[in-house]
């Protein structure tokens, strides 16, 4: 009688075991779930803005002498860039004089507060070139290397295709947003249809990703008096990439 009494609570044990895993087993109810979901969208674009950088510097004794000749290299540099590209915006900017001290030996501590006397001044001031004629662009620096000296380039997007691919940026990112949302309606076993979008927040991380591409920029040195013709630099303007993130609230009905 024992061995099927055993055998009647050995079956009632499975029985529980069983029921004990097919409700740990359930699936989670979602009716009514906030989920929180972030989507990215991108769009490319070619370059077609580019931002020239040119300067000027020079060095003399006499810091009338450096600044006249500084001056008038400008001047003769802005004319040449104007005559090569009449369509490009220029602006001047960042004027400076130092003075320039002689290398001296170190000095006893007695002579330490001597006052140090320059023994000539240098002067410079760069020139911004902004231009979408990119195709001259190359000719129009060589050009102006004649007299100033090139500093950095960087290449970008003008504003009027800035504001065309808004519209593809927008559309890009909303349409990963309803991607990911039916993605994630499937993997917690609902159907798309029945996810309610509550809220969407365009930009949604504060910060996306900058509006021109990294700068490229180049270095030149300081160009001689009498210099040369200078050849035609080769340029390649390369491709800006707009991004957008939008955060979206959807509730499960």
């Amino acid at each position: 009688m024992s061995r099927f009494k055993s055998l009647f609570i050995g079956l009632v044990c499975a029985t529980a075991g069983v029921a004990a895993i097919a409700q740990t087993q359930a699936p989670v109810q979602t009716s009514g779930a906030l989920v929180i979901v972030p989507a990215y969208g991108e769009v490319k674009h070619a370059n077609d803005q580019a931002t020239v950088t040119l300067m000027i510097e020079e060095q003399d004794k006499d810091k009338a002498v450096a600044a006249s000749r500084v001056n008038q290299k400008m001047k003769q540099g802005m004319d040449i860039v104007r005559k090569q590209d009449p369509g490009a915006v220029l602006s001047t900017r960042g004027y400076y004089t130092y003075a320039v001290y002689a290398d001296e030996q170190p000095q006893p501590r007695q002579a330490s507060n001597k006052t140090r006397q320059p023994v000539g001044w240098r002067v410079g001031q760069y020139l911004d070139v902004k231009t979408s004629n990119l195709a001259g662009l190359p000719k129009t620096v060589a050009a102006a290397q004649g007299v100033l000296a090139l500093n950095g380039l960087q290449f970008g997007l003008t504003d009027e295709t800035t504001r065309k691919l808004d519209a593809q940026r927008i559309d890009a990112t909303y349409r990963n947003l309803n991607e990911r949302i039916g993605a994630i309606a499937r993997a917690m076993g609902r159907n798309p249809a029945d996810a309610v979008l509550d809220t969407v927040d365009f930009e949604g991380s504060g910060n996306y990703a900058q509006e021109a591409a990294a700068p490229k920029m180049m270095r030149s040195a300081m160009v001689a008096d009498a210099a040369p013709q200078v050849e035609e630099p080769s340029f390649e303007p390369g491709e800006t990439t707009l991004s957008m993130r939008v955060v979206g609230k959807v509730r499960f009905r």
